[in-house]
């Protein structure tokens, strides 16, 4: 019988592994909090209306890579390809915008049928940031320095750039859109395929074309900026006075564009030269439309998503893994020849209440003494506790060794162990 493997671009994250992924997550967490963000958990499985309602029927992630089934019932339902619009679905189902200010963020797996590739995979996590009800550009460059704070907390400033764009509103790029159009079918012929058929469906997604020849024709192609609209432009021109305020360094790039359909005014994307053609690891925009959208009253809003798996590979490729990420244990348990398993479960279940927060592991499945300290070596512990049998008289002890090439160890009574481990964990 041939075994069963994971789905082809859905990856499991072993324990070796997962202490990297704690890391982001812990770092990401006490930076959302200390900006005031609060946390929403919605579900995986959404209406797969409400995703060809928000990120368009004409872009790729709709047209060819949602996974979408009709269940029991005949529902159309879809995995979750991205989180906006599930954050947007709930907080509006909720209550929570009108009306009011609010600063959520979120994580969890995303599901998109792309051909798996380092950095692109079929199941991939992002986190999430989305401010509600705040229209200025203040909010826009809040959503920014956030996202740079992550990258100081992690030692990653030097590995990323950040490039921004006004896009305009949706008048905005339908006018530019008709302009770009018109362009691009006078060159038709010269356009690479994928760029061809978004000509007659988005002809904005040609601009993100990573095709050579199609770059070099956009060269002299009509310019978003020539179309947008003096409001937007006069909070651009504020959210850039706002990131150089705050020693933001940013690129414009007048051909950046997002592939949702709800992006509007500012648009930004964080980029990397580390991870080849996967070089974008954070990216986000204003998107004041998506409520009215999706049925609630019209509310500004901002955000911005990062893939986990990305950043990952990213801490790799910079070298900015700090070695205590791997540290998931400082003491082991075990028990000299003669002594029972019950007696070093009970002072490891003692030793757990008396110092909350050290990592302690008993050793469990017998064995000799030897083959035990082996496996303490092995356990990436940095202290292992060795309970000798109770003399005829006197006070017990244990012996407090150290894992490391030295071995060195010290005698202390078993009423004192906590107390010694204390101050030496």
């Amino acid at each position: 019988m041939s075994k069963i493997q994971a789905i082809r671009g859905m990856n499991d994250i072993l324990p070796t592994e997962t202490p990297t992924w704690q890391y982001i997550e812990q770092v990401t967490q006490r930076l959302v909090q200390a900006y005031g963000y609060r946390e929403i958990r919605f579900p995986v499985l959404e209406q797969s209306q409400l995703f060809k309602r928000s990120i368009g029927e004409v872009t790729d992630i709709v047209e060819k890579e949602m996974y979408s089934f009709a269940d029991r019932n005949g529902d159309e339902l879809s995995l979750r390809p991205e989180g906006t619009a599930g954050c947007v679905r709930a907080a509006e189902q909720h209550g929570l915008l009108y009306n009011q200010q609010q600063r959520l963020w979120y994580r969890g797996p995303m599901f998109r049928h792309e051909r798996p590739q380092k950095g692109r995979y079929r199941q991939f996590h992002q986190v999430g940031i989305e401010s509600f009800g705040m229209s200025g550009p203040d909010i826009d460059a809040e959503i920014i320095l956030i996202s740079a704070a992550l990258w100081r907390a992690l030692g990653l400033t030097r590995s990323v750039r950040l490039e921004i764009n006004n896009i305009g509103t949706a008048a905005d790029r339908k006018a530019f859109g008709a302009a770009l159009t018109a362009f691009l079918q006078q060159h038709e012929a010269d356009l690479d395929e994928d760029s061809r058929r978004r000509l007659h469906s988005n002809p904005l997604r040609v601009l993100d074309s990573k095709v050579p020849s199609t770059q070099a024709l956009l060269a002299s192609a009509p310019t978003l900026v020539e179309f947008v609209s003096p409001e937007t432009s006069s909070h651009y021109e504020e959210l850039k006075q706002l990131l150089r305020a705050n020693q933001v360094v940013f690129v414009e790039n007048p051909r950046l564009v997002r592939g949702l359909d709800y992006y509007n005014n500012m648009v930004f994307e964080w980029i990397t030269d580390e991870l080849g053609a996967q070089g974008t690891v954070c990216a986000g925009g204003r998107y004041d439309s998506l409520v009215a959208q999706l049925g609630g009253r019209g509310t500004p809003a901002v955000g911005l998503a990062f893939g986990m798996e990305r950043l990952v590979l990213l801490l790799e490729a910079a070298g900015q893994l700090p070695e205590a990420v791997h540290q998931v244990l400082d003491v082991t348990v075990l028990a000299s020849d003669g002594v029972s398993a019950e007696q070093v479960l009970t002072l490891a279940e003692q030793l757990r209440t008396a110092l909350p927060g050290v990592r302690i592991m008993s050793h469990c499945g017998g064995g000799k003494f030897n083959s035990q300290l082996k496996k303490a070596y092995n356990s990436g512990a940095r202290i292992a506790v060795i309970i000798d049998p109770a003399p005829e008289s006197g006070e017990q002890t244990v012996r407090l060794r150290q894992l490391d090439d030295e071995g060195r160890s010290e005698t202390v009574a078993i009423t004192a162990v906590a107390g010694v481990l204390a101050t030496a964990t």
